[in-house]
């Protein structure tokens, strides 16, 4: 059998293959736990995945969410704009599929409502704007494409109030600093009157919490595995995708569903740039953690970062919240 070629790095920006690059030096050439962001999932293949994800009956987070804005949508829009005119800005945006609930709810509110979807994914930025446009005429689409968790956010130009979502729960897949950070980045473009809404997956029982990470139909394993294949693509490595399994467990201690790959054997892995690391077997490379939430966890959160919460609908199970949130008063 003849020698695998080596896979040569993908065709992407110097300045997103740097920072794919120093994520990769600083989460797995290093002592102890190897970890990659959560952020590294969502190429164009990942954030595929991800929307299969969010149709699965075991993810409950997605269609609970849905549920909320389906019957609170016009009191959230309504709270939001008080009697100005409204602008809305998405941090992580995908495909904004639930989004286009609220913003239906802008337009007939208003006739017309400018969209700020960011997000690192252009093809699924590109999705949006065609999706959004084609079905809801009044909704003009200005994608941005960022990465909000690495790049500082700029103001955009609008009329009145700004709404920014922060939906899916996706501030649970960080670190209690680092969403911290997140929400202080954000209010840092914010101003008197604007609003934060803030989506969030509450702690609940550990048998629903593990089904919604371990599908039985496999797309969260096959989603976990690709951040391995991007690597490989982008960076040139050289990983062996059927060596590694997916694993989901619930840290109670941390409150938190953490995402592992575990190498079923003894491996090295080579980067072009970067060198190589070895991986024994059962060791984990941790991808992602899904952090779940008290009422009084968030409420610690929005003091943290100068929010104070306004407005919150919950579904009847108590599973999920999405709280709309102002800036504190100087």
């Amino acid at each position: 059998m003849s020698a695998a070629v080596p896979m040569l790095p993908a065709c992407i920006s110097p300045e997103l293959q740097h920072a794919i690059s120093c994520e990769v030096r600083n989460g797995l050439f290093c002592e102890g736990q190897k970890t990659l962001s959560p952020w590294l999932f969502y190429d164009e293949d990942g954030s595929a995945l991800f929307e299969r994800i969010t149709e699965l009956p075991e993810y409950y987070p997605t269609r609970t969410e849905r549920a909320l804005f389906e019957r609170y949508g016009a009191a959230i829009i309504a709270a939001a704009a008080g009697k100005q005119r409204l602008s809305v800005l998405e941090l992580g945006a995908g495909t904004a599929t639930k989004t286009g609930i609220l913003l239906e709810d802008v337009v007939r509110r208003q006739g017309s409502v400018r969209y700020i979807p960011v997000d690192v994914s252009p093809t699924a930025l590109d999705e949006a704007r065609i999706s959004l446009e084609r079905r809801l005429p009044g909704v003009h689409v200005h994608p941005m494409v960022r990465n909000y968790v690495l790049d500082p956010l700029e103001r955009p130009m609008v009329e009145g109030r700004l709404l920014a979502l922060y939906i899916g729960s996706s501030i649970g897949n960080f670190s209690p600093e680092e969403a911290r950070s997140i929400l202080r980045n954000l209010a840092s473009i914010l101003r008197p009157g604007d609003a934060l809404l803030l989506g969030t997956d509450m702690i609940k029982d550990e048998e629903t919490l593990l089904a919604a990470y371990n599908d039985a139909a496999g797309v969260t394993a096959e989603f976990n595995r690709n951040v391995l294949r991007r690597l490989n693509r982008e960076l040139g490595a050289d990983f062996d995708l059927t060596a590694f399994r997916h694993i989901a467990t619930w840290n109670a201690h941390e409150s938190r569903i953490e995402m592992h790959l575990q190498a079923l054997r003894r491996q090295a892995i080579h980067f072009p740039s970067l060198g190589t690391i070895e991986c024994e077997a059962g060791e984990t490379l941790h991808t992602e953690n899904s952090y779940k939430f008290t009422r009084q966890s968030l409420r610690d959160l929005f003091a943290d970062t100068g929010f104070r919460a306004e407005k919150q609908w919950r579904d009847d199970q108590d599973w999920f919240s999405v709280t709309l949130a102002r800036l504190l008063p100087d």
